[in-house]
């Protein structure tokens, strides 16, 4: 079972980054970050009351992934789209538990905190 999903936070904690064998071809590449996703409210005052937020762990499967490890960071504010899905898995005591992650499509990331943005040279024949 899925459902999309699109959805603002702040990461939680360091970029976990894995590769996985693939046979022949190129390994797949994941980039995990785990996002708290706020439900800000604004209070007559001015600032904000954060009302029934949650944290869940965001995968995205990328080639570029690794290059990604070091771009997202502990705090940096994100947008993130793609899909719920239901994940089930066994604690070390063999209990059964279900979770739900976030399988992204893009992470995007919002400039909230961003001291500065630097591009690199734009690749031959890519994006």
């Amino acid at each position: 079972m899925s459902t999309h999903f699109v959805g603002e936070g702040n990461i939680g904690s360091a970029p976990d980054y894995r590769e996985f064998p693939n046979g022949n071809d190129e390994p797949r590449r994941l980039l995990r970050l785990n996002v708290y996703f706020d439900n800000p409210i604004p209070k007559k005052d001015g600032e904000y009351e954060d009302r029934g937020g949650f944290w869940a762990p965001v995968e995205l499967w990328h080639r570029d992934a690794e290059h990604w490890k070091t771009l997202y960071q502990k705090g940096m504010r994100v947008l993130v789209e793609g899909r719920t899905v239901r994940d089930e898995w066994e604690d070390a005591d063999e209990n059964e538990r279900v979770t739900f992650k976030v399988e992204a499509r893009r992470v995007g990331i919002l400039p909230y905190r961003i001291a500065s943005v630097a591009l690199s040279a734009k690749p031959a024949g890519g994006q």
